[in-house]
């Protein structure tokens, strides 16, 4: 049996009448029945207001000319960065620069003398420092050294276990004090981290 048949053969009971001015569709034997009605408790049409020409034409360059002067706008700002805050003097700041404004401080022949004289003196001082470093590092070296040679003379399994490399001792890690010892029961000043930073989206 073709679909055709068999969808004929299911709805022929189906029946299209005229009632009450409008088309109904409907099943007497099957319990379940639909209807198509006309439509009903929509709004009517709202008819269109005829504008005068003038009016709109008014209407079109209003917007015109607004449109034009916001493009004019940003033409005029578009050299124009944006602005960082860290960088701007507050007004605040602007009204007291004649209290914060430091004085000029001539220096005199004495005073550049004196300060060469001090740099010199630093600069003697840190290589000298600098030169006790390297002969304390160097006389290290040649006691170990010469403390291998003698251990190697002694015993050549020792020698070679002393060579070897200490693989506990990296990585290394210490624990104690680093620049102040602890204190009990101390609650540090600086609470939560609230970012005021400003964004431009």
């Amino acid at each position: 049996m073709s679909l055709v048949t068999k969808v004929l053969s299911q709805t022929y009971r189906l029946c299209m009448s005229r009632q009450w001015g409008h088309r109904t569709i409907s099943t007497a034997a099957a319990p379940l029945c639909f209807k198509l009605t006309q439509m009903l408790g929509a709004e009517p049409l709202k008819k269109k207001k005829k504008l005068d020409p003038m009016i709109v034409r008014q209407k079109e360059e209003r917007r015109k000319r607004k449109i034009e002067k916001s493009i004019r706008r940003l033409e005029k700002n578009a050299g124009q960065l944006k602005p960082i805050d860290e960088l701007e003097i507050p007004p605040g700041l602007r009204q007291e620069i004649g209290i914060r404004k430091r004085p000029q401080i001539t220096i005199t022949e004495e005073i550049e003398g004196e300060r060469s004289a001090l740099l010199k003196e630093w600069s003697k001082y840190k290589y000298q420092q600098h030169l006790a470093e390297i002969k304390m590092i160097e006389n290290i070296i040649n006691s170990r050294d010469r403390a291998l040679e003698e251990l190697r003379q002694e015993s050549e399994d020792l020698w070679l276990e002393a060579i070897q490399l200490d693989q506990v001792l990296l990585p290394f890690r210490a624990k104690g004090p680093v620049v102040s010892l602890p204190i009990k029961n101390y609650d540090p000043p600086d609470g939560e981290y609230i970012d005021k930073t400003k964004t431009w989206e």
